[in-house]
């Protein structure tokens, strides 16, 4: 009769503890992925910035920082299931996830949509109502251009030419003029400039780049007339408050004066939670939560707290750029700069229009503002990031990120991008 040697409850343990540490290992090998990468970069400036966003948000409004923090779990979670589909999986998706977000963006201003499923809010029809949650689908969508117009542009004609940069231009148009009917004019603002990083990218000519950038600003100003009438009071406002004139303060310029005054009242180093709170209450702040939350940061925490934001925001888009610079697959290099450019463009003008140097548009601070929709994007994108930059080594020689089995490539089949 064989006897059945007992296992040692330490062999058990030690087992366990080999199979845990192994698991980093394993994952790497599935995915298909390194986990020493320059995409920890933006992972860990978002993290930060992140979490400075929930301490803010707490100092006036805890009820929506345990929201955030809700939004933040969740945003990971995506961001992590985004690192799974490698280049060429995204490459392929993307067109039709870009016309799903495109027939999203419709629903919202199409005439008869019930107003329980959109409802507006401050005269705009940003959010789709899913019962327990809204979904701001331009968040999403912003996402999904990037990554259609990627997609594109390996596949344009030759963007060397004026005629070859013009089309992106007209496919772009489509989901900006959808935005701006909501309206949400700080969301539409982003995403020529981006578009025009992304062709820069894909070697379109300097020249042809700056003539885009002299004729926007020509015609910029002749633009105000077409403006609805509180964003020309916005405009006005702003060039009011440069000048040193009161005359929008209990008016349309009271949110930027308010902001201004926190901003400023912040000093070097902050107050205490408890006195920034009473600050921003006196001051009567509106939507300090969403997008001046930066004048409430630098109010608690001063000048360190107001560069470190910042230097964050910075370190996110160069991380990304970063990845753009070193990744070999060329529809990578497009999404990373489309990513890095539209973060570090939306980052600016939230701060200008927080400082007084930019006019109000309603727009977010990436990551530290409170909003799910935009929270959740942000950190699918950081996700996406993270991917490209795990991938980058092994698309090179097993070809991940090829199209038909072939290395990425923007010119002829097969030579490396």
């Amino acid at each position: 009769m064989s006897s059945i040697t007992p296992v040692r409850p330490s062999a058990v343990g030690e087992w366990s503890l080999f199979a845990w540490l192994r698991l980093p290992q394993l994952m790497a090998r599935r995915l298909g992925i390194t986990w020493i990468t320059a995409g920890w970069i933006p992972v860990l400036a978002a993290s930060a910035l992140t979490l400075i966003g929930i301490a803010a948000i707490d100092t006036t409004q805890p009820a929506y920082a345990s929201r955030q923090l809700a939004y933040a779990l969740v945003g990971l979670a995506m961001g992590a299931l985004s690192v799974v589909p490698p280049s060429a999986r995204l490459e392929r998706w993307s067109p039709w996830v870009f016309a799903l977000t495109l027939v999203s963006l419709v629903v919202l201003v199409v005439p008869g949509v019930p107003e329980s499923m959109v409802r507006p809010r401050n005269g705009s029809r940003c959010w789709i109502d899913l019962g327990p949650i809204d979904v701001q689908p331009a968040e999403f969508a912003k996402l999904a251009w990037i990554l259609a117009t990627a997609w594109w542009l390996r596949r344009a004609a030759d963007v060397r030419t004026v005629a070859g940069i013009v089309l992106p231009f007209v496919i772009t148009a489509v989901p900006v003029v959808l935005i701006l009917a909501q309206p949400d004019l700080g969301t539409a603002l982003l995403f020529f400039p981006t578009l025009l990083a992304m062709l820069l990218a894909q070697g379109a000519r300097k020249v042809h780049v700056a003539l885009v950038v002299a004729v926007a600003a020509v015609m910029a100003p002749a633009s105000y007339p077409v403006l609805k009438p509180h964003q020309r009071a916005r405009i006005d406002a702003l060039i009011a408050q440069v000048q040193g004139s009161d005359r929008y303060v209990r008016s349309i310029g009271f949110q930027g004066d308010r902001a201004v005054t926190l901003i400023a009242s912040g000093g070097v180093l902050g107050h205490g939670k408890a006195q920034a709170a009473a600050l921003v209450r006196h001051n009567a702040l509106p939507e300090e939560h969403n997008d001046m939350i930066f004048a409430v940061a630098a109010c608690r925490w001063g000048l360190a707290g107001g560069i470190a934001i910042i230097a964050l925001q910075g370190i996110y888009a160069l991380g990304a750029l970063w990845i753009a610079a070193s990744t070999r697959s060329r529809f990578g290099r497009l999404a990373a700069t489309g990513i890095g450019i539209m973060c570090a463009w939306q980052a600016t003008v939230n701060l200008g229009m927080t400082v007084g140097l930019l006019p109000i548009t309603g727009l977010t601070l990436p990551f530290v503002s409170a909003g799910g929709s935009s929270m959740v994007a942000a950190w699918m994108a950081t996700g996406i990031l993270f991917g490209i930059a795990a991938r980058q080594s092994r698309e090179v020689t097993s070809g991940i990120g090829a199209t038909g089995g072939s290395l990425v490539s923007g010119g002829p089949r097969g030579s490396l991008a």
